[in-house]
């Protein structure tokens, strides 16, 4: 195994392509299940990942979805998701990864009772929520009976929830970091894992799944292609960040012929290029 590079020594699970490997590469080993677990509050002895490869394409970040899909053994449907920027869409991110959970399950012929419940996770490195909690759980909950609709049907306790097929896990990491007096339990180990820290910290967690996800983290960050894999993301990331910064104007410099090059390097074409980075074919074909 190869010594893991001092600067990515912080268990950066904050990067998807790391976050996505860890919970996926290894289906039997119990770790996407014990996690799930952990935030839902139920037992789930099994799960297939709908997902689990990475694309060769990841560098595209906005060609590539690299959330984890996958069924449990008591039949609910998850689409677990980390959003390390707010790009201002989470909320309707999130009731489209819900809409895609139940829409995909109608086949030709299928029927609506055989529906099985559409379960989202966001995990969230920026708060987005005015509450007290660090991990917000929503239903399809039915309004208050107003004063204009009343009939006395006799209902002392008016059901509250339309339906149970819809459920929304959001969990912001900046208010888990605030938490005070951590009791570390399972989910909040897990969290702490996913969140980052200190070496000190980081021998606090004791779990035995959450230990097992370390030593996979040092495993696949010690691993040359999946290195690369991960520093090309973060690379393709900070190019397309230096874009949008710089401008239009900012092609006819040298930092622009840097970040073709560089790009080209990962195993981008031109076309893909000119794409992603909004400029003729042309200019990027002059770069040589």
């Amino acid at each position: 195994m190869e010594e893991i590079p001092s600067n990515i020594k912080n268990f950066p699970l904050l990067n998807d392509v790391i976050f996505k490997r860890v919970f996926t590469k290894k289906e039997k080993s119990g770790i996407l299940e014990d996690f799930l677990s952990s935030i839902l509050k139920i037992k789930i002895k099994k799960t297939i990942v709908k997902n689990a490869e990475i694309p060769k394409d990841a560098l595209k970040e906005k060609l590539s979805v690299l959330d984890i899909r996958a069924e449990t053994d008591n039949n609910k449907i998850i689409d677990l998701e980390m959003q390390v920027k707010n790009k201002y869409n989470t909320k309707q991110r999130g009731v489209y990864y819900m809409s895609k959970n139940i829409a995909t399950q109608l086949f030709v012929g299928g029927h609506y009772q055989d529906i099985k419940p559409s379960v989202v996770i966001l995990i969230l490195n920026y708060n987005l929520y005015k509450v007290n909690s660090y991990h917000v759980i929503a239903h399809m909950k039915l309004e208050k009976t107003r004063d204009e609709n009343y009939i006395n049907l006799g209902y002392t306790n008016e059901e509250k929830e339309a339906t149970d097929m819809l459920e929304m896990h959001i969990i912001e990491l900046p208010k888990y970091r605030r938490k005070k007096g951590k009791t570390y339990t399972k989910k909040e180990q897990w969290l702490s894992l996913i969140a980052g820290g200190k070496e000190k910290k980081m021998a606090r967690l004791d779990e035995p799944k959450v230990k097992e996800a370390l030593k996979l983290v040092e495993e696949v960050l010690a691993d040359s292609k999946e290195r690369d894999l991960y520093e090309s993301r973060k690379l393709a990331k900070y190019d397309r960040y230096c874009v949008r910064k710089h401008g239009i104007e900012e092609g006819k410099n040298s930092e622009r012929r840097k970040i073709i090059k560089r790009l080209r390097k990962h195993g981008m074409s031109n076309k893909e290029i000119s794409k992603m980075m909004e400029i003729n074919l042309t200019e990027v074909e002059k770069v040589i």
